[in-house]
C-alpha cells in the first residue's frame, strides 16, 4: 500500500459511530464485481436507510452509480458516507423544498434550504426547461445547496431534450483547494463547469473542473491508499507533490489550477466560475473563514436552438463540424479522435460488459456502512 494514507474521518466524522472501515475490516478477500443493476439497488437502500426520502434515495442512488459507470468514481458511490453525514449532523436535510426567491418568464434564483443537491439541482434544471421551450432561452441560480453531484449529468439531460446548456458551480466559499498560480495557500474551489449540446444520439457533453483535477479524485486515492500523478498537487511549500494526504495537513497543500504551464488561464476560469455561481446567486464566494457548510452554489443556462438559428441550421452545423473533426488523421498509436461525451459512453460500455467494480478501501466504508444501516450488501 502507497505511503500517507488519509483518515476519512478527516473528511468527515464517523457515521453513527460507524468507525472508517479500514479499521475493522480485513484487506485479504478480493473486490467482487457487480451487475450496474445490483449496485444501484444497494446504493438507494444505503440512502434510504441513512435518512433519506425513497424519492430521494432513488435519485440520488442512480446519479451516484451514473457518475461512477461513467468514469467519475470522485462523484460516485463513494460519495453515500459523507453524504449521509452531513445528513446526520444537519449540513444537509432530507424532504425540503425548493423555494423560489425572485422568477421571470426567462429566469429563476432558488434556494435548495440545504437540501439533497441532485434532488434540487434536478428541479431548477426541469423549471428551466420549461422556460427554455416558452422563451427560447432560461437562466437559474441555486445557493444553500449540498452536493449537486456530476455537471455532465445535468447538461445530458437538457441534451436529451434538444437544448443547449452551461453550468457552473463554486464551493459555497466553504472548500477552498486551489492555489493561485505563484501562491502557496489555497484560495479558490475546484470550481467545475460543463457545457452541453445535442448531437444525433451522442451528445456532446463537457465537464471538467478548473483545477488540474477534481478534489473527489484526490480523495478517492487518499482513502486507497495511492499516490495521486504527477502534475495535480503542491505541497503546502509549494512543492510537487503525488501524497494525496499532503491536500489535507496543516497547513494545507493546494490543486494546481488546469492549464500546466499556463496554469493563469485556468485558475482565471475558476475566479470568474466563482463569481457566476456565487455572486449570481446571491450565495457566497470563497473566504477565509467559511461561514455555511461544504456545499453548492450555481449558475445554469439552458437555450433552445429552434428559437435562435433555427433547428435544422444548428443540426446542419454541428454535424458538419463532429464530422470533419472525427476525419482529422491520427498520429502512430491513437486508434480514434475523442470527442466531449466519448470516454464516458465508452466507460459505460466497458462496466456494461464487465461489472461494477470499486477500490478495496472505497468497499470496505461502503460494507462497514451497510453493517451499521442493515442493508443487505449485493447479491445478498
Amino acid at each position: 500500500m502507497a505511503r500517507g494514507r488519509v483518515d476519512p474521518s478527516r473528511f468527515s466524522s464517523s457515521i453513527g459511530g460507524l468507525p472508517a472501515a479500514k479499521h475493522s475490516f480485513s484487506l485479504e478477500f478480493p473486490v467482487p464485481s457487480f451487475p450496474i443493476d445490483q449496485i444501484e439497488q444497494f446504493s438507494i437502500k444505503l440512502l434510504a436507510a441513512g435518512g433519506t426520502t425513497d424519492e430521494e434515495a432513488q435519485t440520488v442512488g442512480s446519479s451516484l452509480v451514473g457518475a461512477n459507470i461513467r468514469g467519475y468514481a470522485s462523484h460516485g458511490v463513494m460519495r453515500i458516507p459523507f453524504y449521509l453525514q452531513m445528513l446526520e449532523v444537519g449540513d444537509a436535510h432530507s424532504g425540503v423544498d425548493l423555494t423560489v426567491i425572485s422568477e421571470t418568464a426567462t429566469s429563476l434564483v432558488a434556494d435548495a434550504n440545504w437540501g439533497l443537491g441532485r434532488v434540487q439541482c434536478g428541479r431548477l434544471l426541469d423549471r428551466l426547461i420549461e422556460k427554455a421551450r416558452q422563451n427560447g432561452l432560461a437562466a437559474g441560480t441555486l445557493m444553500n445547496s449540498s452536493h449537486i453531484g456530476r455537471l455532465g449529468e445535468y447538461c445530458e439531460i437538457a441534451a436529451a431534450e434538444g437544448l443547449v446548456s452551461i453550468m457552473m458551480a463554486n464551493t459555497h466559499g466553504a472548500a477552498r483547494r486551489v492555489a493561485p498560480p505563484g501562491g502557496t495557500a489555497p484560495r479558490l474551489g475546484t470550481n467545475p463547469l460543463a457545457m452541453g449540446v445535442p448531437h444525433r444520439d451522442q451528445p456532446l457533453v463537457l465537464d471538467f473542473s478548473t483545477s488540474a483535477t477534481a478534489e473527489g479524485k484526490v480523495r478517492v486515492k487518499s482513502i486507497a491508499g495511492e499516490e495521486c500523478p504527477e502534475g495535480w498537487l503542491l505541497d503546502s511549500n509549494g512543492h510537487p507533490t503525488t501524497n494525496p494526504d499532503d491536500l489535507y495537513s496543516e497547513p494545507p497543500g493546494t490543486i494546481l489550477p488546469m492549464g500546466g504551464p499556463q496554469a493563469y488561464k485556468g485558475f482565471g476560469l475558476a475566479l470568474m466560475v466563482d463569481i457566476f455561481a456565487g455572486a449570481l446567486s446571491g450565495g457566497l464566494c470563497a473566504r477565509e473563514t467559511p461561514i455555511t457548510p461544504k456545499g453548492n452554489c450555481l449558475f445554469l443556462m439552458i437555450i433552445d436552438p429552434s428559437q435562435l438559428g433555427g433547428t435544422d441550421p444548428y443540426n446542419e452545423q454541428v454535424n458538419q463540424l463532429v464530422d470533419f473533426v472525427r476525419s482529422c488523421p491520427t498520429a502512430e498509436g491513437v486508434d480514434e479522435i475523442l470527442l466531449p461525451g466519448d470516454p464516458e459512453r465508452n466507460s459505460i460500455a466497458r462496466h456494461q460488459d464487465q461489472g461494477f467494480t470499486i477500490d478495496d478501501e472505497n468497499w470496505q466504508q461502503l460494507t462497514a456502512l451497510a453493517e451499521k444501516l442493515g442493508v443487505a450488501l449485493p447479491g445478498e
